[in-house]
């Protein structure tokens, strides 16, 4: 579970609500992977994400048998403030008494 960050006013859009909710995951766009391996996000999708020049992206990726069979985007700082909270309780438990 992702927990809300201490100081955000409203849960971000990765967060697990309390209670279950039906969640719409679907296909944004076809992306084409140039010879240098470079990609273009198309326009709306980046305004819609709030992704702008210079922003960070880190790649989430799952295996099965071997081979990376899927993908995620998540903005760098949306996943340094997910571990942060995820790890946070644990360093308060291995930290001096």
């Amino acid at each position: 579970m992702v927990k809300k960050l201490k100081n955000s006013p409203e849960p971000g859009c990765c967060d697990t609500p309390s209670k279950p909710q039906l969640q719409t995951w679907k296909v944004e766009a076809l992306v084409s992977v140039d010879e240098r391996g470079q990609m273009v996000l198309p326009k709306d999708l980046r305004d819609r994400a709030g992704i702008k020049p210079g922003d960070k992206l880190a790649i989430v990726s799952w295996e099965k048998d071997g081979a990376v069979c899927c993908m995620s985007l998540v903005k760098a700082d949306d996943l340094a403030g997910m571990v942060k909270d995820m790890l946070g309780p644990m360093v308060k438990e291995l930290g001096p008494e």
